[in-house]
């Protein structure tokens, strides 16, 4: 939708319902209730509430994304609620603004593989954090427990580093393979 000259709305050629003062065109949104339950999943697991449900309404969005505004009426929220969501959610590279040519505003979209991207770029951070955890241990020769709960932990996440090395690669043949 474009605004004609004198403020009023003025449907573009898409077969909008849009009339004057909506903001975007109303859109049927599937797949709500599994992405509410998606994004309830991930919040359980750590992640804030609004980012959780933006990043599941971009999972579930038609071709194209959405628009802030669309995002807003899709999820039931202010547009402020959705600023910082879209914020988060880009920071960690999980989804990202997509302007189109012609249009006002940007649409986001969830990124093709962030979680792959997001795992692989940790992997170092891994093996740092095993290292620190490692002096850690170092320091503490003297307290056999706290020693020993540091050892375990620096094992772990070296563990954790190799592992998830391994466990992307088979993903990324598996989806050549399906090819």
């Amino acid at each position: 939708m474009t605004r004609a000259p004198g403020g009023e709305a003025a449907n573009a050629d898409d077969g909008s319902d849009a009339t004057a003062g909506d903001a975007e065109p109303q859109r049927e949104h599937r797949g709500v209730e599994p992405a509410e339950q998606a994004a309830a999943m991930l919040t359980a697991a750590g992640m804030p509430r609004m980012p959780a449900r933006v990043m599941m309404a971009l999972v579930a969005a038609p071709e194209g994304g959405y628009t802030a505004a669309e995002l807003a009426e899709r999820l039931g929220v202010s547009p402020a609620a959705v600023s910082g969501a879209v914020r988060y959610l880009q920071q960690l590279h999980f989804i990202q603004r997509r302007p189109r040519p012609g249009e006002r505003r940007d649409r986001y979209a969830f990124v093709h593989d962030p979680f792959y991207r997001s795992i692989v770029g940790n992997l170092p951070v891994y093996a740092r954090l095993a290292e620190y955890i490692d002096d850690i241990a170092g320091a503490h020769g003297d307290d056999p427990d706290a020693q020993a709960r540091a050892v375990e932990l620096a094992a772990f996440f070296r563990f954790l580093s190799a592992r998830m090395r391994q466990i992307v690669e088979e993903w990324h043949e598996s989806r050549h393979d399906r090819s």
